[in-house]
């Protein structure tokens, strides 16, 4: 995508289908310039090219006289925070065409898809996922799918990474006066603040990445459920797999509340792993209710590694959650093989006590994924992949303060988290990824 921010572009904005209105969006330093000649003002306000303002206009188009209604934003008030007109008139395609017609032939050009939107992130109107929420708001299938659009337009994950960055950033500057001074005595910030601080950003992040992954419908990311009955080992086995302790590990039924997620790569694909509660008919209370959850997480699951335990013949209840799963979306798992050989040869093999199979188990992930339709790449998916970077470098920095490794390597890790919440809430970006993620648009977004 070509990103000549001076030039003047024009497109339609309006659906392709027939409609009552139509309208012709048009931005650049140079907006108002190449309409003045074709279209002419009816009484319009004094106000008019010194503020947003809106009046009624004729445009004379194919040897005739149109009206219209003309919205003239003159600075940085516009959608694009540049120059901005927006031609409103009958939804007739072919004269919406003709006006983009004459807008180019007198100094705009056509409008690449999503220059509008890119123009907008360029100059902090939107950020990355609010980019993305426009997309989704366009695209969106069922009331669900739109309200949560809607709310990620209106900030709802940004505005919170924002403020985490911002206290990140003050957490660095501390930091750094301190190693400023390392040779006086001037403590800026406690080793105890440090790590409280970095563990509520950690936080943050964890929640955006838990909320954009955890999302319904429409999400591109392929989920990996991890189900099955209580305590036969699925939350140890998703650690193994995870690399750290995420989820509660004890001998006790039940021990796994909620619903865990985590976003790792397996076989070059970037995966929602997800533990659930273990499914047994006497449930009840909050255990009930987390057995229900995790339900929900099995039926939208894309694969599911169902987990028996390699110890015990496996019970009606484990059999029919077998059976109920499709061959090419199921995996066979014996827990505990450490304890007792599985009963299965063509199941994988594991034990998280001793590690065995899991690096089977992961291959085996990545050869069910293979066999699946590939997904879209999405902005949603590039977002994740930041915040899943900052999520590593937050909790890197977080080991270096409490073992007290030295502040160097804690700025170093605050650095890395920055960058990527960078990427995130559009203080960063790079113009091969600028490109990818708006090209996806229509014309005129």
């Amino acid at each position: 995508m070509s990103a000549a921010l001076e030039d003047t572009i024009v497109a339609i904005g309006s659906g392709a289908s027939g409609a009552l209105r139509g309208v012709v969006r048009i931005s650049g330093v140079g907006a108002y310039d190449c309409v003045k000649s074709w279209i002419e003002l009816c009484d319009p306000p004094e106000s008019f090219g010194r503020t947003s303002a809106m009046a009624t206009a004729t445009a004379r188009i194919a040897d005739r006289q149109l009206a219209c209604d003309l919205y003239y934003w003159p600075n940085e008030r516009s959608y694009t925070r540049q120059p901005s007109i927006e031609i409103h008139t009958i939804g007739s395609r072919p004269l919406l065409e003709e006006m983009v017609a004459a807008a180019c032939r007198h100094g705009a050009r056509m409008a690449e898809p999503g220059e509008f939107t890119l123009r907008a992130f360029l100059a902090g109107r939107l950020d990355l996922t609010q980019a993305e929420a426009v997309l989704g708001v366009i695209d969106a299938e069922g009331d669900a799918r739109l309200k949560q659009s809607l709310a990620q337009l209106a900030g709802g994950l940004s505005s919170p990474l924002a403020d985490a960055r911002t206290k990140l950033l003050e957490l660095l500057a501390h930091l750094e006066a301190g190693l400023d001074f390392v040779e006086e005595d001037i403590e800026f910030i406690t080793s105890d603040e440090l790590c409280a601080q970095l563990e509520e950003a950690r936080g943050s992040v964890d929640h955006a990445l838990t909320q954009l992954i955890g999302r319904d419908a429409g999400d591109e990311m392929i989920k990996v459920v991890f189900c099955g009955a209580p305590n036969v080992g699925k939350s140890s086995l998703f650690n193994a797999i995870v690399g750290e302790e995420a989820a509660i590990v004890a001998d006790l039924a039940g021990t796994t509340r909620d619903t865990l997620v985590r976003a790792i790569v397996i076989g070059g694909e970037q995966v929602a792993l997800i533990d659930t509660a273990g499914q047994e008919e006497a449930a009840a209370g909050p255990l009930q209710s987390a057995q229900r959850l995790g339900g929900q997480q099995v039926e939208r699951a894309d694969l599911r590694v169902i987990c028996w335990d390699a110890g015990r013949e496996a019970t009606e209840a484990e059999r029919k959650l077998w059976d109920a799963a499709p061959e090419e979306r199921r995996l066979l798992v014996f827990t505990k093989c450490d304890l007792a050989a599985p009963t299965i040869s063509a199941a994988v093999a594991t034990s998280s006590t001793t590690g065995e199979g899991i690096a089977e188990l992961r291959k085996a992930i990545a050869e069910k994924l293979a066999q699946m339709p590939a997904t879209e790449d999405a902005t949603a998916a590039r977002c994740r992949a930041s915040l899943q970077q900052a999520a590593e470098s937050l909790s890197a920095a977080l080991t270096a303060a409490e073992n007290g490794l030295g502040e160097e390597l804690v700025a170093v890790e605050i650095r890395m988290a920055l960058a990527e919440l960078g990427r995130v809430v559009g203080a960063i970006a790079t113009d091969d990824i600028l490109d990818v993620i708006f090209s996806r648009f229509c014309i005129g977004k």
